[in-house]
């Protein structure tokens, strides 16, 4: 069976998972009930075993379109013909009208009649779980095997058929007719409102208010308004409502190499990532985000087994074993395996961590509240931590697995953590140790401009003695550690722009040359790296041919305006999607451009 280019899905969700769903009108992706439970929905990772949820017009031939109803995370399939227009909407409830955890798909025939096919065919636990189907009156039931197993149920009014435990359903809608599909988790009464006649209509529109008026607090207005509010909206759908986590990605499993055997889970919440993405939000006027956020890590703190140290990742309700495991019975992407769940990265030392939430702490302290004094116990510990270990080897932002090294990155994020702990510490006359933390400051600044820089490449490298680059390199002067048209900095921009850049594109590091990262294979360019870059030039002063690499990165995004962790040479997505890493610095860096942009401009 074939399958679908990566890009031609759509995402939707309800604050606590979400599903990715095709311009054929399958939902082939979804983990229920959370970001990171097993998939019911796994046909992406397996076509054959992996279980969908499709509905789509019989007659071959239709022109597939998609779009979101503007300003919202509510998804729009529609399917035209000269006989006949379909529209399928999808979307999951939020908030007050989610009384468990529901897919709503509505089935409407702008121009009719139109005949369609229906295919329900969940799959337990990674399609490792057997189930049962049974008819209910309007429902059917799907029973997984196992005690205590949860069970799904399928609410329609349109009259459907068990085959092999599936729901199936052909079913012809006239000019205006709707029919409403409600996939839920079942409780254990079995009593739902969605049992009423007009629960979807209701959620519907409830939903269209819920997500519009979450994205009129947006404090942006400038050019490409449209794109960051859908970046803004794609983050939002990342961040856990339960919990206060937020996802790095939708997905797991999602090759960064067509065949190859880089396929990760990213359904984790990375102190990096959403330190980003909570900073990110915040500059554009969302704070509720970045306060539960906030809120989520100190409960980290509590649990943390010395003073200010956390794990790089942690489960989405905060789980600390993410223990990897291969699913060999999926057959991966097109072919690509082994299929991972949990991430072997946990356990590993990062030493970017403290920098990285520090600075979007650091934002947070001046722009939305003061933090607590029990925080900034624990970030001082942790601030501490760093001055201990700053000289240490790690796995490095990139979380590589062909051994530690110093990493520059790492070196550049410690020098965030001390300076943001030291600014927060003075804004604040917090009590801190900032003569110690000022001395170690100054020695990794000096570290950094001794160590890193290589007189052969005229650049900083990507590890001490090395001779090779990597795009990290790039937020030197996005965290304020060097000017952006310092001349060292100018020619390893300069240097980052041949070795590394390819149409606006930015690989992160060429793997042949760089330090080994214990994998074979290649990988796409990095989204989140081609953004830094855009960013960079502005600063620098390059601004036109920044405004024509990001209008260039534009067009790399696909039909809905969401981007992939990479892309390969041809455009096409890679990766885990949607990435919250590429999102957040199109975000950034279409912010610093408008900035620019208006300075020339007056």
């Amino acid at each position: 069976m074939n399958y679908q280019p990566l890009e031609n899905y759509g995402f939707i969700g309800d604050l606590h998972t979400v599903a990715l769903a095709g311009v054929d009108g399958s939902i082939d992706y979804m983990c229920f009930p959370h970001f990171d439970s097993p998939t019911v929905f796994g046909a992406l990772l397996d076509a054959e075993k992996g279980g969908r949820f499709k509905i789509a017009p019989t007659a071959e031939g239709s022109r597939r379109k998609q779009m979101y109803l503007p300003d919202t995370n509510v998804l729009l399939t529609r399917f035209l013909s000269v006989d006949g227009v379909a529209e399928i909407t999808d979307f999951m409830p939020v908030e007050e009208m989610r009384h468990t955890h529901i897919l709503i798909r509505r089935v409407t025939a702008v121009r009719g009649p139109v005949d369609l096919h229906l295919e329900c065919s969940p799959r337990f636990d990674y399609a490792r779980t057997g189930h049962r189907a049974e008819a209910r009156g309007d429902e059917i039931w799907f029973f997984p095997d196992g005690d205590g197993a949860v069970p799904l149920r399928l609410l329609t009014t349109t009259p459907v058929d068990i085959v092999d435990g599936d729901a199936v359903a052909d079913f012809t809608l006239e000019s205006g007719e709707t029919v409403d599909f409600i996939l839920e988790t079942v409780d254990s009464d079995g009593q739902s409102p969605a049992q009423a006649a007009d629960f979807a209509q209701r959620a519907f529109q409830h939903s269209v208010d819920h997500w519009r008026r979450w994205n009129s607090q947006m404090s942006y207005r400038g050019r490409w308004q449209e794109m960051i509010n859908r970046s803004a909206l794609a983050l939002k759908l990342l961040t856990s409502s339960k919990f206060g986590s937020i996802a790095a990605a939708g997905t797991f499993g999602m090759p960064e190499e067509i065949g190859g055997e880089r396929n990760w889970d990213y359904r984790f919440t990375w102190i990096r990532d959403a330190s980003f993405t909570a900073a990110s939000l915040m500059k554009l006027g969302f704070t509720e985000e970045a306060r539960r956020f906030i809120g989520w890590v100190e409960d980290r703190y509590d649990e943390a087994t010395a003073p200010g140290e956390l794990q790089i990742m942690y489960g989405i309700n905060g789980r600390h074993d993410l223990t990897e495991e291969i699913l060999d019975h999926l057959s991966g992407y097109r072919g690509s395996a082994p299929v991972r769940i949990g991430n072997g990265a946990y356990d590993q030392t990062q030493l970017d961590i403290y920098g990285e939430l520090l600075y979007a702490v650091d934002l947070y302290d001046e722009l939305v509240e003061p933090i607590s004094q029990a925080l900034w116990k624990d970030l001082r510990a942790s601030t501490e931590w760093v001055c201990e270990h700053w000289r240490d080897t790690d796995e490095g932002i990139w979380e590589v697995r062909g051994g530690q090294r110093e990493f520059l990155y790492s070196r550049l994020t410690d020098w965030v953590a001390l300076d943001r702990a030291i600014r927060i510490a003075q804004r604040r006359s917090l009590p801190a140790p900032l003569t110690r933390w000022i001395e170690v400051r100054d020695d990794i600044h000096n570290e950094i401009y001794s160590g890193f820089w290589s007189e052969k490449k005229n650049a900083f490298v990507q590890y001490k003695a090395a001779e090779t680059l990597d795009a990290s390199a790039l937020m030197m002067p996005l965290v304020g550690f060097i000017a952006p048209r310092d001349p060292r900095w100018l020619s390893t921009l300069a240097a980052i722009e041949e070795e590394l850049v390819d149409d606006a594109l930015v690989y992160r590091y060429h793997p042949d040359a760089a330090a080994s990262d214990g994998l074979e294979g290649a990988e796409g360019t990095f989204g989140i790296c081609s953004f830094w870059f855009v960013e960079c030039l502005a600063r620098s002063g390059q601004v036109d041919k920044a405004r024509l690499f990001f209008e260039k990165l534009h067009g790399y995004a696909n039909h809905l305006g969401l981007y992939a962790e990479e892309l390969d040479p041809a455009g096409r997505f890679l990766g885990n999607y949607p990435q919250a890493f590429t999102h957040l610095a199109l975000v950034n860096s279409a912010l610093f451009l408008n900035e620019a942009l208006d300075r020339e401009q007056h």
